[in-house]
């Protein structure tokens, strides 16, 4: 997969830590202005993000990009009622990059 959450990814901390990467910031902005294409989701008890990347993406790995889209966060585990935007099109996302 293309898709990385540390691509461009600037560096913090006196240069020995990773920060948020822009691609994160870009998939906020385009799930919160409806420029890609996403599903509304209230999680339920004991649901990660893992699993949800998962089933809806096609690869755990991309927890990231579900986390980012909603805007919660590097938690895998969220509360019970919290709203995600999963992405439905991995080449949006793609294309963001």
């Amino acid at each position: 997969m293309a898709i990385d959450r540390y691509e461009e990814a600037p560096l913090i901390l006196g240069g020995t830590a990773i920060g948020t990467s822009l691609a994160c910031v870009r998939i906020y902005n385009a799930a919160s202005r409806g420029v890609i294409s996403t599903n509304v989701v209230i999680l339920k008890e004991s649901t990660r993000l893992d699993q949800l990347a998962g089933q809806s993406l096609g690869d755990a790995r991309l927890w990231w990009a579900i986390a980012a889209a909603s805007g919660v966060g590097w938690a895998l585990q969220c509360p019970p009622g919290t709203r995600l935007l999963i992405p439905t099109n991995i080449s949006e996302l793609e294309a963001l990059l």
